[in-house]
């Protein structure tokens, strides 16, 4: 029979908070790297030149198609032999590796989703590839980028938890090293659950009123 005691959850969650903080530090830094590399490979994923298209296809493919974990792993232990690099910076490039490779995918959707004649209209103008990008094209699908960017950004938060892989002090790692040790590993991973939906309620809500604010600003540019 388990003698669960969830009475000791109020003494213990305080204690989580610096590991909560290491969660958001890891997700931050993991996401900015993939916001750069996604848009970088996005463009070059639509780049009709062949010697720039194929390297983004397979950089995609092959994040996608191989598990965080692994990638993690993979980086951690291979850099190693290279280079002198910390578990905290392994978990931030490999997150931002793998969340880049979904970002890629994102920022090219919404890319294309934008009515090539404004593209055309541009050319009409006089204006050059990259304004028409810069100017008229990338600000109309960054806002229709923003909803799947937030489930993106959701994701990459509990991705994070796979970083207690590499003993990075997060909130899975701490969870379960001070479960062990009082014996109440439950109860420790109900508080790591409270922080974590916590989080992801808090980046939803940001997500929404982000997505509801572009909506606005798009309505009254049309009126």
């Amino acid at each position: 029979m388990n003698n669960w005691d969830f009475s000791v959850i109020p003494k213990y969650f305080t204690s989580f908070m610096p590991y909560a903080w290491m969660t958001v530090q890891v997700t931050v830094f993991g996401l900015l790297i993939g916001l750069v590399l996604g848009l970088g490979f996005a463009l070059l994923r639509l780049s009709k030149l062949k010697i720039l298209n194929y390297p983004a296809k397979a950089y995609i493919w092959a994040i996608r198609g191989t598990p965080l974990l692994l990638q993690l792993l993979f980086i951690y232990f291979g850099l190693v032999t290279i280079v002198v690099i910390d578990k905290i910076p392994a978990a931030c490039i490999a997150l931002g590796i793998h969340n880049g490779a979904y970002i890629a995918e994102i920022f090219r959707g919404s890319i294309q989703s934008v009515d090539r004649g404004q593209r055309e209209a541009g050319l009409s103008l006089g204006m050059t590839s990259g304004k028409i990008m810069k100017n008229i094209i990338l600000p109309q699908a960054f806002k229709r980028a923003v909803p799947p960017l937030g489930n993106q950004f959701i994701i990459a938060l509990k991705d994070s938890s796979l970083a207690s892989a590499i003993s990075v002090g997060e909130l899975l790692l701490h969870a379960r090293q001070l479960g062990s040790s009082q014996y109440q590993l439950m109860e420790m991973l109900t508080i790591a659950a409270i922080y974590y939906l916590f989080m992801t309620t808090v980046l939803t809500v940001i997500s929404n009123l982000v997505e509801k604010k572009l909506k606005v600003s798009d309505n009254k540019s049309t009126i």
